[in-house]
């Protein structure tokens, strides 16, 4: 028997699904591509001008939530010729990073973090941001063209005045292939669906509200559809959308992730 047994698993990420695919297929698994990720553009037309707003002091804080949009802001700087500018003025602000690769970019640059989250996700930073900013703040918020919900409530709650600073965004994926990947696991034709990033959840769930159907869908994930995550801060999106069972590795890496979809079909041999 093989490890997969011919389950189908579906696909929604928009990079490496070559890769993907070859990895589900050689453990005998049959993949099935279905991008819930959308398209992702750069969005430059303010960057410039909030990164002379940073240089400028206007801020006490910087929450910076990924290393791509950190390296994104510090690039900018560099084109502007402010390079060690921008590093200036970061030093005069308090900072605060979630994720390892947020906290790697940040010691390159020199920098160091005030706050940092304790486990990889929103929830974490904003459990270490308790007691940490008042409301006489102003915050400039690095986000990496998701929303953040949950900070962002947060920071609401506490009456904190922050400015988003969005290096990328998103735009939505195919309704056509929405459709078709939701009508699927409601027909029992998908076995797994390997979510990548943050986005994916959300746009499938977004869709299936639209269509009326997201009671059902998270039934599906409930009790026949398992949802995998590539990492914890993924796993948490997908809970906050309301799929209960949701598994994943430590180590945030796609190669883990199938060891662990491969275990959990291994101690439910009778799914």
């Amino acid at each position: 028997m093989s490890k997969l047994n011919g389950r189908t698993i579906a696909l929604l990420g928009a990079r490496k699904t070559e890769e993907l695919s070859k990895i589900v297929h050689n453990l005998g698994g049959i993949p099935l591509v279905r991008s819930a990720q959308g398209t992702v553009y750069l969005n430059d037309s303010h960057l410039e001008e909030d990164v002379t707003r940073l240089m400028e002091g206007e801020f006490d804080w910087i929450i910076l939530t990924t290393g791509v949009g950190t390296e994104l802001l510090y690039n900018t700087a560099v084109r502007m010729e402010a390079g060690d500018r921008f590093i200036e003025a970061l030093q005069k602000m308090k900072i605060a990073v979630r994720g390892y690769k947020t906290k790697n970019l940040l010691k390159k640059l020199g920098l160091e973090s005030a706050v940092r989250d304790d486990d990889g996700s929103m929830a974490g930073l904003v459990r270490n941001l308790e007691g940490q900013l008042s409301g006489n703040v102003k915050v400039a918020l690095q986000l990496h063209g998701d929303p953040a919900p949950l900070l962002m409530n947060w920071l609401d709650e506490q009456h904190i005045e922050h400015k988003e600073i969005l290096p990328y965004e998103h735009v939505a994926p195919e309704t056509e292939t929405m459709t078709l990947l939701i009508q699927e696991i409601l027909d029992g034709k998908i076995d797994a669906v390997m979510f990548t990033s943050a986005p994916q959840p959300r746009n499938l769930m977004r869709f299936a509200r639209d269509l009326g159907v997201e009671s059902h869908l998270i039934n599906r994930f409930d009790s026949e559809v398992v949802a995998l995550a590539v990492g914890k801060v993924t796993a948490q999106v997908i809970i906050e959308e309301g799929i209960g069972r949701v598994i994943y590795p430590e180590d945030q890496r796609m190669g883990s992730a199938m060891v662990e979809l491969v275990k959990f079909y291994q101690g439910n041999l009778t799914k």
